[in-house]
């Protein structure tokens, strides 16, 4: 990844990471103009509780949780805010993580998951049809040979992210099927000049089984179907 990529990357992950400071400070404001019970509990202070909170049935109630209507924004924005704190807490029970992960459609929370240290989670956050290109992107990278193989199955992946991921000469055979029949069996109506390169570069990469070789030697790309056949008498 070059230092651009990487410039772009890290403010769109502190974009997506401070977006919770402005929702809480927002939400309280709301809820200071509104007229609350006695026992309310501002948020930053729920917040902080729940980021710290060692009690597991708490966190997965809260989880669990259905989100109030966007048309109550005050409620909306507290909820969006804590379910932050709750994904971002490592004793919130791995399965409400996996929930999280799977159903949100929110930035700062996808982004906390993504960094999750089950492997479980990061696969979710990495399908999760959601997410951002530049972080299902990010995940294309992953130490998790699972995480990544997810994260390029992902229709919001880049191009550029699906030919760097069929160069990896780490990348396994599994994810090199998916990627070397793009354009052809999966996504047919993928743009045919980019779908190619992809198939060619799988057709160069070391770990390419010798069945797909076989299939991109068919291929009816001149450029893919010379790769593959080169490949194979290199064996």
């Amino acid at each position: 990844m070059t230092e651009d990529m990487s410039s772009q990357d890290t403010t769109a992950v502190e974009t997506a990471e401070n977006t919770v400071e402005t929702v809480v400070g927002n939400a309280d404001e709301k809820a200071s103009n509104q007229e609350v019970p006695s026992d309310f509990e501002p948020l930053t202070a729920t917040y902080e509780r729940l980021r710290h909170s060692t009690d597991a049935a708490e966190l997965s109630e809260f989880a669990r949780r259905p989100l109030p209507d966007r048309s109550e924004q005050a409620a909306f924005s507290r909820a969006t805010a804590l379910l932050e704190a709750v994904a971002g807490n490592a004793h919130t029970p791995l399965e409400d993580r996996v929930f999280l992960a799977e159903t949100m459609p929110f930035p700062n929370i996808l982004v906390k998951l993504s960094t999750d240290e089950s492997v479980e989670v990061r696969k979710a956050v990495a399908g999760n049809a959601n997410d951002k290109n530049w972080l299902v992107g990010r995940l294309t990278k992953d130490e998790s040979l699972e995480v990544r193989d997810v994260a390029l199955r992902n229709k919001q992946t880049s191009w550029k992210m699906r030919l760097e991921g069929a160069q990896d000469p780490g990348m396994d055979s599994t994810a090199l099927d998916f990627l070397g029949s793009l354009g052809v069996d999966v996504e047919p109506n993928a743009p045919a000049v980019l779908a190619s390169m992809v198939r060619r570069a799988v057709a160069l990469n070391p770990n390419t089984s010798d069945q797909m070789l076989e299939k991109l030697a068919q291929d009816a790309s001149g450029e893919v179907k010379r790769a593959a056949e080169r490949h194979l008498s290199e064996k």
